[in-house]
């Protein structure tokens, strides 16, 4: 009896002393979760200062370059600005590429395309009208049409191949339309009418300054805000598809936003348009082309419906052009696009 009794008390004991240790380890457990949250947070905050400012200074410096050298804004947008706001998706997926990350090669590519389309012009309509010039409504938007509808065949098996998958060769063919676009755009450089204004008065220097500092923080801060972005997401157990979709396409269009936002703040409406145009050309063009090219991109046939509300979008921006006033998205419009991408998003999360 007595030895039972001491059994008894020596197993008390030990459940005591277990469970203060689990009650231990279980604060220290979420001590660390909560130190990861607010690190992630913060380091969230960061990455969208140096967007908002780095943004600043890439659209002054273009627009400072486009009046020094007498280069049209809308040419600046489609290639400088262009290519420096897609650059956080080009990181982003070069490295998903690498790693075989293939839902988010293209959940980045179609969902930045989407966020620009629908959430960033809709934004940059919503504060200004957006005036947009004939070359735009009849060469710009027709091509990055193309683009999604080149993408659309090329990743269902239907040119070059019979899997659902982008080739090195097909990655090749994207990069030669790239190639033409380039060309295109060059080609369409023409000597500016309008006056020269006190920001063309930067020195060569500064003006190339501004677009270096503004390119670094652009990139720095993208990639601040998907890295934290992604580890908030991954605790919640989010798929791959829907991180790509969402919180990566989100994270890598900021700066696309952040910098047809100013734009569309100081009156500039082609850098803000040529910027969505131009980048999603280069999305689909330059980017997957790039990233086929690293390794051949498995598609998934869910992004289709995806796919189909990018092309979608597109005509309807095209279509826009003709409704209310003459090549103008017009507030009402910038609205619906608005509207539809939420919509938009409540399916995907849904699914």
């Amino acid at each position: 009896m007595n030895l039972f009794r001491s059994l008894r008390s020596w197993f008390y004991f030990i459940s005591i002393l277990a469970g203060h240790q689990f009650k231990n380890k279980l604060i220290q457990y979420i001590w660390v979760k909560i130190n990861a949250v607010i690190l992630a947070i913060g380091l969230l905050l960061v990455g969208f200062i140096l967007l908002i400012k780095g943004a600043d200074w890439l659209v002054n410096g273009a627009s400072a370059m486009a009046k020094k050298y007498h280069v049209s804004d809308l040419a600046i947008g489609l290639t400088v600005v262009a290519f420096g706001t897609s650059a956080p998706e080009l990181v982003v997926n070069v490295f998903a590429a690498f790693e075989g990350h293939h839902d988010i090669v293209f959940g980045n590519i179609i969902g930045s395309n989407n966020f620009n389309l629908f959430i960033i012009l809709g934004i940059a309509g919503l504060i200004t009208p957006l005036a947009v010039q004939a070359s735009t409504v009849w060469k710009e938007i027709p091509i990055s049409l193309v683009a999604v509808l080149l993408l659309l065949l090329l990743s269902n098996e239907m040119i070059m191949t019979n899997s659902t998958m982008v080739s090195r060769a097909e990655g090749i063919v994207l990069l030669l339309c790239f190639v033409l676009f380039v060309w295109y755009v060059f080609k369409q450089l023409k000597v500016s009418s309008e006056p020269v204004v006190s920001v063309s008065n930067y020195s060569t220097l500064k003006i190339w300054t501004f677009i270096a500092l503004g390119l670094t923080c652009l990139v720095i801060g993208g990639r601040l805000i998907v890295n934290n972005a992604v580890q908030l997401a991954t605790m919640f157990g989010v798929s791959e598809k829907v991180i790509g979709l969402t919180i990566v396409a989100a994270g890598t269009s900021l700066p696309e936003m952040a910098t047809s936002v100013i734009a569309a703040v100081k009156k500039n409406n082609d850098i803000a348009v040529g910027n969505i145009i131009g980048s999603n050309i280069f999305n689909i063009f330059l980017i997957l082309g790039i990233s086929s090219i690293i390794k051949p991109v498995q598609f998934n046939t869910f992004f289709n419906v995806d796919l189909m509300i990018l092309v979608a979008g597109t005509l309807f921006l095209f279509m826009a052009m003709f409704t209310g006033e003459k090549h103008k998205l017009d507030r009402w419009e910038a609205a619906l696009l608005l509207v539809s991408y939420l919509a938009y998003m409540g399916y995907v999360i849904y699914q």
